[in-house]
């Protein structure tokens, strides 16, 4: 039986190459649809990831544990108290890298000219770096703040301009505390940061934490959120649902597509239509391959008719048909990492920089400026994907073609010409 199904396979093979032109253009098309599958799922594992990983340290995480009630209304009274157990707890969780406290709200800055409102941020600087807070990394003018108590402010660069203000210079930011009093307190600007995005350059400060903690009244264990960073932004959603179970009444654990929605629904439209256009092109090589398939197997008719007369089975046929499919499938796979390798390391490496086409601010998406370098970067269980699927469409394509071989008739097929 080995030594039949070994000829069998010798067989599929040497006919493929008996119209070695048709072959070669089915071989192209397949190589260059998966190249084009690895390429569009490439950059949507890189570009989304970044960006998803941006967002996270950008403010919340990838996973936010914070009041139940302050999704639906943020504001500076519903906070969340024992942060240190809760960063103790979200730590614990298998694929969780770090967890940071955070108080996060609105504030009007005041100056001796101007008066803006503002988002603000408030970190401790010595548990937080630009790993876990890219705005850390961003300041181009001064420097982040040294304790949690520090007396500095830092702004984005066009809400500095907007305020009239420059390094030095005194601010006083006002917000409202956990009962409604309008509470004050007295920085001076110690840093400008440029993030490119105009949103966050226009209307983010940040503060140290203790030192807005007094000004709210804030417990030294009180917090409006712990932002939990996890290796794999994957594995939010089990990270979250596991917390939810864990933390105590009135704390909820929520990823971050519930906390950046927009950024969440402008991914899904994109990764919606790329896997529309990548099925398309599926569609298209499965086509050109049971093109190729049916074509021969017609022309082959008489040829069939014959191998039927002298004893071969449908079945021995069909296998047959379906070999060379197979052998379709693993040499287009092969000419699919031929093509791809090169561009694929290229791009994942260098990359290619489009902020030229931007301008002086990148686009951005609910605050998340876009990645200015194109660059690509796939999952491997996606590359998996794709070349199983790649296999399976092809073999797909050619059942029906070993179906139609198997069901000549030796008696009309032998008198074909």
């Amino acid at each position: 039986m080995r030594a039949r199904g070994s000829s069998l396979a010798v067989m599929a093979w040497r006919n493929l190459w008996r119209n070695r032109r048709r072959t070669l253009l089915t071989l192209s098309s397949i190589a260059f649809g998966v190249f084009l599958a690895v390429l569009f799922t490439a950059m949507q594992d890189r570009n989304w990831t970044d960006m998803i990983n941006f967002a996270a340290r950008l403010g919340a995480g990838h996973v936010t544990l914070q009041h139940s009630d302050y999704l639906e209304a943020p504001t500076l009274s519903k906070t969340v108290q024992g942060v240190d157990a809760l960063k103790q707890l979200a730590r614990a969780e298998p694929g969780v890298a770090r967890a940071v406290e955070r108080v996060v709200g609105q504030m009007m800055l005041n100056t001796a000219r101007e008066s803006r409102g503002a988002g603000f941020i408030a970190i401790d600087p010595l548990v937080e770096d630009s790993t876990t807070f890219t705005v850390l990394g961003a300041v181009v003018r001064g420097a982040p703040f040294t304790t949690s108590r520090d007396k500095g402010i830092i702004l984005g660069e066009r809400l500095a301009a907007n305020l009239d203000v420059g390094m030095g210079d005194k601010i006083v930011y006002t917000m409202t505390d956990r009962t409604g009093e309008i509470v004050s307190g007295l920085a001076r600007v110690s840093g400008i940061v440029r993030t490119g995005a105009p949103s966050v350059d226009g209307g983010l400060c940040l503060l140290p934490i203790d030192a807005v903690r007094e000004v709210l009244g804030y417990a030294a264990d009180e917090a409006t959120q712990v932002a939990v960073f996890v290796r794999d932004q994957r594995h939010a959603d089990r990270i979250a649902s596991q917390l939810n179970v864990e933390v105590r009444p009135g704390v909820v654990a929520l990823p971050w597509h519930e906390i950046q929605r927009e950024l969440a629904a402008f991914i899904a439209i994109k990764v919606g239509g790329a896997r529309f256009m990548e099925a398309l092109i599926a569609v298209l090589v499965a086509a050109g391959i049971f093109n190729t398939l049916f074509v021969s197997v017609m022309e082959r008719q008489r040829e069939f008719g014959i191998m039927m007369a002298i004893g071969w089975s449908p079945g021995r046929l069909f296998r047959l048909v379906v070999l060379e499919s197979a052998w379709l499938g693993v040499l287009g796979l092969l000419g699919a990492v031929l093509v791809t390798v090169v561009p694929y390391w290229y791009l994942a490496t260098k990359g290619i920089d489009v902020s030229g086409l931007m301008g002086e601010n990148t686009a951005e998406v609910s605050g998340i400026a876009m990645p200015t370098t194109f660059r690509v970067g796939i999952f491997p269980a996606h590359a998996v994907f794709i070349a199983v699927a790649a296999l399976v469409a092809t073999l797909l394509a050619g059942l029906y073609p070993a179906w139609k071989a198997g069901r000549v008739d030796p008696v009309e097929t032998i008198k074909l010409v």
